[in-house]
């Protein structure tokens, strides 16, 4: 029934999607004086038209690589890290704020080379193939981590000196392959319907296909060795959980590695950059007088002030059924589909901040009933240590969030693109890389901040780290606060980020002129760069990085 009915919806969403001709490859060969105001409303309608520069092929490529993204069982990281590798609370909160430190370092050196870099194959994807390899080799060591320190207590030094490094090293990798990942979508297509089209379709195949197959297998088999329907052989908490775990991670690194490597080698970036190479100041000039990317940027960090997760935790510690994700989500998987169908349709008829705001709203106010349910009957016998009112109670809310799922992770995604095209018509070159930076730099703090604070509170209320392993139950302080922190501590942490969002104006007529001027100056570009006249690309390269000075008082 789910896949007849995904196969109905996925019909309309294409139907709906590309409405209109479909030119691929199109190319703008007159040219429109950016002075003249008719000539540019002319042009305001590009923005709707539905042209198609990525074909079928890349398509199918690129689905593979969103669902290679996701293609993991990071879900159960922290339990693996706490429970399995058994590194101590004080040595994660070490941990965490060294690797921050780190993070945040590193992040501004290495957005700085990949701004500057300039190759034949790209500025993006030159890292995302030469990290391929040592990305998914680090992925690998981690989860076979407890393999090289077998029976090792909570504060064992050298484990955890191996576990910080490795973090260190990953993090190293993934900070370009990060920053390359977001600039090559950003670029692999000119045109704004192009882009959300993309990425519509991916997300849908990407879900409909089983991105998340690894983590639901991986919660299934919990649950039957958890409750010892699946017999181990050894004792609970030694290589059996090891080897599911250990197993399932180095086998959805491996395979999600040689997914995103064999797209990156068949695809290109399609939005030519800037002659010049911007200086930092420049970059960092491109990021203050953005607007979109500021309240972007603060909405970010609002969000990362957000404390919550503990989705593992609840189900496996207070209700003891991990399949509990999925059996709630059943119904919401019916109605998943039909989210990508309505995306267009919603990107048509309203702005993007409202839909922002609309996603976040129904995503994050939805746990308050599951909330108020669970709380029936107290701490000590509420209704939350319950399987099924609990379960019935998460269908619901599942269902009521998967309509609205899709918007989620399209909208936010190309508003995000949208401001780096601002960017590009504010100051005449992109700053990707150093622009992602900046918008993660203040969230990362938070992150580290809230991160910390989580663990303490696992220390506050008596979180006792062997009883898992030993098949033992969580006190009722503990349980109560795990169910907390998985439903309404997120939901007093994490509305404050609709704040800067409420600010976001870059649409209707502004977002029509924007792509208009835009698309005269590419074409202009594409045009002296193809004739090879030194003299005039240089005075280009020259006129490029005026742009700025020029729009310095020019609104949209």
């Amino acid at each position: 029934m789910v896949e007849i009915t995904g196969w109905i919806c996925y019909t309309i969403l294409v139907r709906i999607t590309y409405k209109g001709v479909v030119i691929v490859g199109a190319e703008v060969k007159d040219s429109v004086d950016q002075s003249n105001p008719a000539a540019i409303d002319a042009r305001a309608g590009y923005v709707y038209e539905n042209r198609r520069y990525v074909g079928r092929k890349e398509t199918v490529g690129y689905i593979a690589w969103d669902m290679a993204q996701s293609f993991n069982i990071n879900s159960y990281s922290e339990r693996f890290i706490t429970s399995i590798l058994k590194i101590g609370f004080s040595q994660q909160q070490v941990a965490e704020v060294i690797g921050g430190i780190w993070d945040i370092i590193n992040d501004v050196m290495f957005a700085t080379i990949v701004d500057k870099t300039r190759t034949r194959w790209g500025k993006f994807r030159p890292y995302l193939l030469f990290l391929a390899g040592p990305a998914t080799i680090f992925v690998a060591l981690y989860w076979l981590q407890p393999y090289f320190f077998p029976n090792t207590g909570t504060d064992d030094t050298v484990k955890f000196i191996f576990y910080l490094l490795l973090a260190i090293a990953r993090e190293t990798a993934e900070t370009f392959r990060g920053i390359s990942r977001g600039g090559l979508l950003a670029t692999i297509t000119p045109h704004p319907v192009d882009r959300t089209r993309l990425i519509t379709v991916a997300n849908f195949w990407s879900g409909f296909l089983g991105e998340k197959l690894p983590e639901q297998i991986m919660t299934v088999l919990i649950d039957l060795v958890g409750n010892n329907v699946i017999k181990l052989k050894s004792k609970p908490g030694s290589m059996p959980y090891l080897g599911l775990y250990s197993g399932m991670g180095v086998f959805t690194a491996i395979v999600s590695g040689f997914a995103s490597l064999l797209f990156v080698m068949n695809t290109r970036e399609r939005v030519m950059q800037s002659i010049e190479r911007p200086s930092i100041m420049q970059g960092i000039r491109s990021i203050v007088n953005n607007k979109p990317v500021l309240l972007l940027t603060a909405a970010d960090v609002l969000n990362s002030l957000k404390i919550g997760g503990g989705k593992s935790d609840y189900f496996i510690d207070v209700l003891n059924f991990a399949s509990m994700v999925f059996f709630a989500g059943i119904p919401g998987g019916i109605v998943h589909p039909i989210s990508y169908m309505i995306v267009p349709w919603f990107r048509r008829k309203y702005s993007s901040r409202f839909l922002y705001i609309l996603n976040l709203s129904a995503s994050t106010l939805s746990m308050v009933p599951v909330f108020l349910v669970g709380s029936i009957g107290g701490m000590h016998n509420g209704l939350y240590k319950k399987k099924l009112p609990m379960g019935l109670a998460l269908a619901a809310q599942e269902t009521f969030f998967m309509l609205f799922y899709g918007l989620g992770k399209v909208v936010p995604n190309e508003m995000y693109n949208e401001s780096m095209d601002y960017c590009e018509w504010k100051n005449g070159y992109r700053t990707e890389a150093m622009t992602a930076v900046a918008k993660g730099l203040a969230a990362k703090l938070g992150n580290i901040m809230t991160k910390v604070l989580s663990i303490q509170l696992k220390k506050w209320f008596d979180y006792d780290q062997t009883l898992y392993s030993k098949g033992q139950k969580q006190s009722d302080k503990t349980q109560y606060f795990l169910f907390m922190q998985f439903t309404i501590i997120p939901v007093l942490t994490g509305m404050f980020q609709i704040i800067p969002i409420a600010f976001y104006d870059l649409s209707g007529k502004k977002r029509e002129k924007m792509y208009a001027e835009l698309l005269e100056r590419r074409a202009c570009m594409a045009n002296t760069v193809t004739c090879g006249d030194v003299e005039a690309i240089a005075n280009l390269a020259h006129e490029q990085m005026q742009t700025a000075e020029k729009n310095k008082d020019r609104k949209l």
